[in-house]
Order: structure tokens, then C-alpha cells, then sequence
């Protein structure tokens, strides 16, 4: 009878050991609002999944860039879970180093995701990604300093009347820069931003064999056109300015535009961290007048490496923090405006949301103009709005962005960095193989 009770209390002991295992995940993530929020509301997830515990790393966005692709490639083994965008994603699934998702629970509804951020996140079919916030790029005005100047921001301008309101907003005495606009170098930092502008004034990263085409008159035209803007009405220091730079500048008060992420929308106008949250306007990205706007078309989403011992407990929190459930808890907590934007269907469907959301409709309608087939004038043998979908645009990507940055700090003519940016993109694709 004893030693019937001690076998017992062993193997009692052994099941509450097994019920009390925990699998931690160590997850990489980017510094922006969003995701920081998310980390606020984990103890919902830790409610649902008491066997799972969370470990956050939380990075600049080149920082987490370099990080994650370092990891992946040499197959660290650091991260369970992976932030990472639009660009990344098909091409890592098709190295074989991403799980696909496959099991994110029978009520996830997959067949609610945008249709352009499913696609931008899926291969041959399977999703590799699941989107936490979907994006694209808009202006961001203040709709006093418009009035003060005699203006009015048309739901489709053009980069003259975006350049003609920045001129006239600009008012150096009391610290308010006409147009705020990214400076940072980086692939997605400044490059994204001016790749868009690029497209828009007919310019493209490679024509149809795959020749790079920085000494094109359309590229001289988008760059100079932004020195010029950026020198004339844009902030001191600019050359250092990121998403997360400007958005602190325009929530101060200090920029009559921004022209950037939509994602933007509810952090510019929540009241409690913009001083100008009852100011905003909102309109499509401008355009050249030959027929390309300058909106990008990004996910940031969370991905399971290829590899990995934790798939399960991984695409349990990558359902949870991508779900319907998630969206509604965010805005139990915080309203409907702030929750993650741009991902599902249904979201732009409920009133709540759009009555909640001055941007809400503004950002649906960029999402879906956003052609990464078709992104620019000119025919492209890529894919990508903001980027080219190719595994060296991530290096080639930050080199011409530092090209670029540098002229924008005067360090450079426009001139001069165009050709600099030409030859190492002639460099790098000819190493690669794509032209001789």
C-alpha cells in the first residue's frame, strides 16, 4: 500500500510537472507604436496560454532588419518568432527558411485578409506571414495651417499643390516646417519613400533587362524635386529622420505635412499623444500627373523560422496577435481608432471602426491602388511598390540610401549622387548575374 501511494504521488508529482512546463518564445519585433502596444496586452494571450511565456526583443527598424536576416541566414536559432515585412517574406519562403502557417486555428479566417496583403505574404498558395498591421503611404496635413493659407488640400494632389502648401505653410519663427518627409538611409526608411516618389514621376529602379536606370531624367527630376522641397520647407537635421523621427515632429506640432505610413493615422490623431489630434487632414499620396501615385503597399507580420523546435506554441501567439479577437480586445482598451490597421476585410466593414477612424477609408482606398506588378510608368521586370523583390535590394537598397541621405545633408550634389547610385547598383547586378 505504501509504495502504491508513493508511485502514485510520484506520477502526480510528474503530471503537475508537465501541466507547470513552459515554452518560452523569444520574439524579435520592431520599436513602432503598434507593436509596443501589443506587448502592453499580452496578459490576454498568457490567460488563454498559461504554458507560453513571452520574450520580447525590440529593435530600431534597420537594427531588427540586420538582426533577423543575420539569424535566419546562418540559422541562429535566436528568434522564435520574426517580425519582418512584405519584402522578406516570398523571398525567404522560397529559400526554405520559413514555416508556413498552417495552423492558426479554425477560427482565424484567413479568407478575411486583405487580398493585396494576404497575396504580398503568401507563396504558391500558403501563407508564410500573417499580417499585424497592413499599410500604405498618404499625406498627413493640418487642416488650420491649409486655411491659414488661403488653401485647400484636394483628396487627390498633385506634388505642384503639395510643393505650393508646404511653401506657404512654412513659418521658421514658430518652428513649423512645411512638409516633414524621411531622411534616415535605409531600404525601408528613406528608400521606401523615395522609390514611391520615383514611381510617380515615371522613374524605375531597373528597366526590362534589368539595367539600372539611376542616370535617367526622371530620377534626376524626383530626386532634385525633393532636395529642393526638403532644403526649402523641411525640418533642420532631416538627413537623420525616420517614420518614428517624424511622426514625434508632427505630433509637436512642428510639421503642416507628412507624407508616410498609414499606419500614422491613429497616432497623429489620438489626443493624448498629438498636440494637433483635432487638425488632421488626409489624402492619397500625390502623383505627377502620369498616372502612379506615390503609396507604397507594406505588412509588418510575424513568422515562424524554419527550424524551429516551438512551431506549435509560436502559431498559437502569431493567431492570437493577427486575430479578429486581437482587434477587439485592442479596442476594448484603447477605441477603435487605435487598433492595427490595414490587415482584414471585416474591419473595414464595421462602423464602429470607420465612424471611429477619420483615415480609415483614405487607407483602404491606398492599400488597394498599390500595384507591386506594376508600380511605376515603365515597364520593370520586378515586383514591389517601395522595393525590389530581389535578395540584394536589401544591401543595394541601404548603400543608395546613404547616396541619398548624404545629399539631402549637402554632403553631395544631386548630380553626383545619382551617379554614385549608378554605378553601384551597375556593381552589384552585374556580381549578381543579372547583366554582363
Amino acid at each position: 500500500m505504501r509504495l502504491t501511494t508513493a508511485l502514485l504521488g510520484a506520477a502526480s508529482l510528474l503530471v503537475a510537472g508537465q501541466a507547470l512546463a513552459q515554452t518560452e518564445l523569444t520574439i524579435a519585433t520592431v520599436n513602432n507604436g503598434d507593436m509596443i502596444r501589443m506587448q502592453t496586452l499580452t496578459e490576454d494571450f498568457a490567460q488563454l496560454n498559461p504554458d507560453v511565456t513571452l520574450q520580447w526583443v525590440t529593435l530600431e527598424e534597420n537594427v531588427l532588419r540586420q538582426k533577423v536576416t543575420t539569424d535566419i541566414a546562418t540559422k541562429g536559432g535566436q528568434y522564435d518568432i520574426l517580425t519582418i515585412g512584405t519584402y522578406e517574406v516570398p523571398i525567404w519562403a522560397k529559400n526554405g527558411w520559413l514555416v508556413a502557417l498552417d495552423n492558426l486555428g479554425a477560427d482565424y479566417d484567413v479568407d478575411d485578409l486583405l487580398p493585396a496583403i494576404r497575396a504580398g505574404l503568401s507563396v504558391d498558395g500558403k501563407l508564410y506571414a500573417a499580417p499585424f498591421y497592413g499599410e500604405s503611404s498618404y499625406v498627413m496635413y493640418r487642416k488650420d495651417l491649409m486655411e491659414k493659407a488661403g488653401l485647400t488640400m484636394p483628396d487627390k494632389p498633385t506634388w505642384d499643390q503639395v510643393k505650393e502648401a508646404a511653401d506657404k505653410m512654412t513659418d521658421r519663427a514658430n518652428g513649423i516646417n512645411g512638409i516633414c518627409l524621411r531622411g534616415k538611409a535605409g531600404w525601408g526608411e528613406n528608400m521606401a519613400f523615395l522609390t514611391t516618389l520615383a514611381n510617380s514621376f515615371g522613374a524605375r529602379w531597373f528597366d526590362e533587362n534589368w539595367k539600372p536606370q539611376f542616370d535617367s531624367p526622371e530620377w534626376h527630376d524626383a530626386i532634385q524635386f525633393y532636395v529642393d522641397l526638403m532644403t526649402a520647407d523641411g525640418p533642420n537635421g532631416a538627413s537623420a529622420n525616420g517614420f518614428n523621427e517624424n511622426l514625434t515632429l508632427f505630433q509637436q506640432g512642428k510639421c503642416g505635412m507628412w507624407i508616410d505610413a498609414t499606419v500614422a493615422g491613429s497616432f497623429v490623431t489620438n489626443p493624448e499623444q498629438s498636440t494637433v489630434a483635432d487638425k488632421v487632414g488626409f489624402a492619397l499620396a500625390p502623383d505627377k500627373g502620369l498616372g502612379k501615385r506615390a503609396n507604397w503597399l507594406w505588412a509588418w507580420s510575424l513568422a515562424v523560422p524554419a527550424g524551429s523546435q516551438k512551431v506549435d506554441a509560436a502559431e498559437k501567439f502569431i493567431a492570437w496577435a493577427t486575430s479578429k479577437h486581437y482587434l477587439e480586445l485592442v479596442a476594448e482598451k484603447e477605441g477603435w481608432a487605435n487598433v492595427p490597421p490595414g490587415t482584414r476585410t471585416s474591419l473595414y466593414q464595421n462602423a464602429d471602426y470607420t465612424s471611429a477612424a477619420p483615415f480609415a477609408e483614405m487607407t483602404l482606398q491606398s492599400i488597394q491602388a498599390a500595384d507591386p506588378k506594376n508600380p511605376t510608368v515603365k515597364p520593370v521586370p520586378y515586383t514591389g511598390v517601395q522595393f525590389v523583390a530581389i535578395p540584394e535590394f536589401q544591401g543595394l537598397g541601404d548603400t543608395v540610401g546613404q547616396i541619398f541621405s548624404a545629399a539631402l545633408a549637402g554632403q553631395s550634389s544631386v548630380d553626383d549622387a545619382l551617379s554614385q547610385a549608378q554605378d553601384v547598383a551597375t556593381r552589384t547586378m552585374t556580381k549578381a548575374g543579372y547583366i554582363k
